[in-house]
């Protein structure tokens, strides 16, 4: 059915820190023009604004966030006959890390406050407690998967 070869996945190097392949593709993800290291010192921070913060370890808080927003079910277009319908379909597990990550960056650049790493911070803590704009964003993707469920048998 797949129209083309598919790439092979690149392998994500464990960070330095936290041996952690997660936090180093979360640092990949959030990198603008190439400044690694300013981006690493960003997420470190953010790591441990969240341990002070929460009492908690920074890295079970990420890892909880991340396991909130992730999502299980999304719709994807699928055209049959000249109309195109919304099928809904269960998210394949890199691609739920992938949206996962996505949707908490963009929600803490979103965000008001002052550095970075406060706004990551925050968001992190707030996806950990089921919360916060990430969540609203998972939340909305399955309430279009759950409305269209009437067009379920047009899977791919």
């Amino acid at each position: 059915m797949s129209r083309r070869i598919k790439p092979e996945k690149r392998e994500v190097l464990p960070d330095v820190r936290y041996n952690n392949t997660r936090i180093q593709m979360m640092i990949n993800r959030i990198m603008l023009n190439g400044k690694k290291s300013t981006v690493t010192s960003l997420v470190y921070d953010a790591i441990d604004l969240i341990a002070a913060k929460t009492g908690k370890d920074g890295v079970e808080v990420f890892e909880q966030a991340l396991k909130n927003v992730s999502p299980v079910m999304e719709v994807r277009p699928r055209r049959v006959g000249g109309a195109t319908y919304q099928v809904p379909m269960e998210v394949a597990p890199d691609r739920r890390v992938t949206l996962a990550m996505r949707w908490i960056i963009s929600a803490s650049r979103a965000r008001s406050g002052k550095s970075y790493s406060e706004k990551l911070a925050g968001e992190l803590m707030d996806a950990a407690e089921n919360q916060g704009a990430s969540i609203r964003r998972k939340e909305e993707t399955h309430k279009m998967a759950e409305a269209n469920r009437a067009f379920s048998h047009f899977r791919m």
